[in-house]
């Protein structure tokens, strides 16, 4: 009996050690850097009070994180591995309806993927629209997702990456980050750059993005917390991301559920159309069901849009050095 129990207690051990080296191992590449090494720009001054929830999904095995009041924005980075790096890299921005940031599902477990396939990724904590964090609330967003870019090619070279992909990824909220940022390039509204490398992401990737301010279509408590609740015509227009598309738009790689009660689906729909008017090359997937929020895992069907993504990526020359 005493050796039953000493082998099962030596087993446990070895299992335990076993998933901590795990988990070394799976991070080792990680790492979190600020955004800004200068003052963050627009910034007003008043406490840290950044806010982490945080939760287990045991359906998929991964934690959950919510951010919210975020004060200092961040990167964190995940690197492939030196000899698997094929020099593509992604900016990712989680959604959460610009009041919160779903840095786990749609954040960190997007990025630990893209790595498996030598692409590096960098999920951005990005300030949400609050005046009491910024002068400029309906910037700040932007304004972080410019700098993202911007450090992710000043360190190409450390971080093995070519220039020329180097792409935006975003989900719900996130995704009209990205539109915004891939929309909105040619204004620069960060000036602290440290070279003169462009702002235009060389791709976008939105999943069950925010897209329109159409009142019919659109997910109005992002633009409300976005611009506030009194939005000039003027400025709901110049966020209605499907109507700034034009011929210098990158490329992009939608995808959405049909049954999204929150974001609808038009959104993307508005957004393919105008790519495909200024003949820009994309890619529109569209399931039947999966509803709002599933991240990685539309568990309604058996495909996989992470790996139609990557046959997207391929068939653009977007992967590979």
């Amino acid at each position: 009996m005493a050796y039953n129990f000493r082998y099962k207690h030596l087993l446990l051990s070895l299992l335990l050690l076993g998933m901590s080296l795990t988990e070394v191992c799976g991070q080792q590449n990680r790492q979190v850097i600020p955004l800004y090494t200068s003052k963050i720009p627009n910034e007003v001054s008043g406490p840290d009070e950044e806010k982490v929830d945080k939760s287990w999904d045991s359906r998929y095995n991964f934690e959950k994180a919510h951010i919210s009041n975020v004060r200092k924005p961040t990167l964190t980075i995940f690197l492939p591995a030196k000899d698997q790096a094929n020099g593509t890299a992604v900016l990712i921005c989680p959604g959460g309806g610009y009041s919160m940031e779903a840095a786990g599902h749609e954040g960190y477990e997007v990025a630990q993927r893209f790595a498996k396939q030598g692409i590096a990724a960098f999920v951005l904590k990005y300030r949400l629209p609050d005046a009491k964090i910024s002068s400029q609330p309906a910037i700040a967003p932007l304004q972080d997702a410019q700098q993202g870019l911007s450090i992710i090619r000043e360190n190409a070279d450390k971080w093995h990456i070519n220039l020329e992909k180097v792409g935006i990824m975003g989900f719900s909220a996130g995704g009209h980050l990205a539109a915004t940022a891939g929309t909105h390039f040619d204004k620069a509204y960060v000036s602290d750059q440290k070279s003169n490398a462009t702002l235009r992401p060389d791709f976008m990737l939105l999943i069950y993005p925010v897209i329109s301010s159409d009142k019919n279509i659109a997910h109005m408590g992002s633009f409300q917390r976005l611009l506030g609740d009194n939005a000039s015509p003027e400025q709901l227009r110049l966020f209605s991301n499907e109507l700034q598309v034009t011929p210098q738009t990158p490329p992009a790689f939608l995808v959405h559920a049909s049954d999204d009660d929150v974001v609808p689906v038009e959104n993307s729909i508005v957004f393919y159309q105008a790519l495909v008017k200024n003949k820009i090359p994309a890619e529109l997937h569209v399931y039947q069901n999966g509803g709002h929020g599933f991240g990685m895992h539309n568990s309604t069907t058996a495909d996989d849009w992470f790996e139609r993504c990557l046959n997207w990526l391929r068939s653009n020359d977007l992967l590979g050095k």
